[in-house]
């Protein structure tokens, strides 16, 4: 038991006492608003970055192991600033791209409200992929809100599934049959070639998960925010970008590495391109929030079971269903906890 707390908790109380000091500052400062707005965006925007960046870097980082992580922090926060930039500039200072239309701007804030981006920071640590839109959101929206985002996010993950299973299924069968193998070696040229469709795809992925999901964390900022203030979000995202990509994802990572073949150029493409569809798909639908965790549980899913159906014939089925039933479990969890903080911080719930 003692050696398992020190694989998830590390040697020392390093992070005992950042969540401790947090949860300090977060009793100190909650009825303080704009303390409160600054501290819980800044606690909001590393969490929730952290924790879903398993979904939309996640494969990047596996199939770039290898590229040193300046390289790949200018690439990603080049995308980040520019895309917030544009959103802000397209919806007169709105930096979520009009996903809080239907949750107010909050004028006070609760306890428990700055307590649910520091819970997310734990169940990270626990390589939990929880749904950051929920378990953050959840806590400004109202019971009508809620149920759509459930609805939209529940749809959101049969769709990604039945897509995936679809998408890899052809896949898996046209390699079976001309007996080959979906990462065959390649030539400097082919490899150059898939090297930059996957960093296309996956600059395609990160925009198109900002524009949904940078709700998560602008929920705390007003819906108008000024050139200045813009300024110092941008500077502070850019550095926090700049340590995930130090720290390659951190633990949470794990959860890509263990499925099959995504450290590779092509999967990882493929993956990230097909994510990136249904998220744009489920923006222009409604400007409802959903839980793209969820989505991206569902893809990881269907991938899982049709690559077991075509070119894993061998492996046990059981095998894949555990890993399918592990990620629900987890994101399960996180989801009854984000309802449950939900509750606590809306009595109108």
């Amino acid at each position: 038991m003692k050696q398992k707390l020190q694989n998830y908790f590390g040697n020392n109380n390093t992070f005992f006492l950042v969540i401790v000091s947090l949860i300090i500052i977060a009793g100190l400062v909650f009825n303080q608003p704009t303390l409160a707005m600054w501290f819980g965006f800044g606690v909001a925007a590393f969490s929730a970055i952290s924790n879903d960046s398993i979904q939309t870097l996640g494969t990047f980082l596996s199939s770039n192991n290898k590229v040193n992580w300046k390289i790949l922090w200018l690439f990603i926060g080049g995308i980040m600033v520019t895309t917030i930039y544009v959103g802000w500039l397209l919806n007169s200072g709105d930096i979520s791209y009009g996903r809080l239309n239907k949750v107010p701007q909050p004028q006070s804030f609760s306890f428990v409200q700055l307590l649910a981006p520091i819970i997310l920071i734990i169940l990270t640590r626990f390589k939990m992929p929880v749904s950051t839109t929920f378990l953050i959101l959840a806590t400004f929206s109202s019971a009508k809100t809620i149920q759509g985002m459930l609805t939209k996010t529940f749809t959101g993950y049969l769709l990604a599934f039945v897509m995936a299973f679809v998408v890899w299924g052809i896949i898996g069968y046209t390699v079976n049959k001309h007996r080959s193998k979906i990462e065959r070696k390649m030539s400097k040229s082919q490899a150059m070639i898939w090297r930059t469709l996957q960093w296309i795809s996956t600059a395609f992925l990160w925009s198109a998960w900002l524009a949904q999901d940078n709700a998560n964390a602008a929920v705390f900022l007003p819906r108008d925010v000024t050139g200045g203030q813009l300024i110092g979000i941008l500077s502070f995202m850019t550095l926090m970008m700049g340590y995930i990509m130090y720290k390659r994802g951190g633990q949470i990572q794990e959860i890509i590495t263990e499925k099959t073949d995504v450290v590779y150029v092509k999967s990882a493409t493929i993956i990230d391109f097909v994510y990136a569809c249904i998220l744009v798909y489920f923006k222009w639908i409604n400007d409802l929030p959903m839980s793209t965790t969820w989505v991206f549980l569902g893809l990881l899913a269907g991938r899982e079971i049709a690559l077991r159906a075509t070119l894993h014939k061998n492996r046990p089925y059981k095998q894949t269903l555990k890993l399918v039933q592990k990620d629900l479990l987890r994101a399960g969890f996180g989801l009854g906890v984000s309802l449950a903080l939900a509750f606590l911080a809306n009595s109108q719930l």
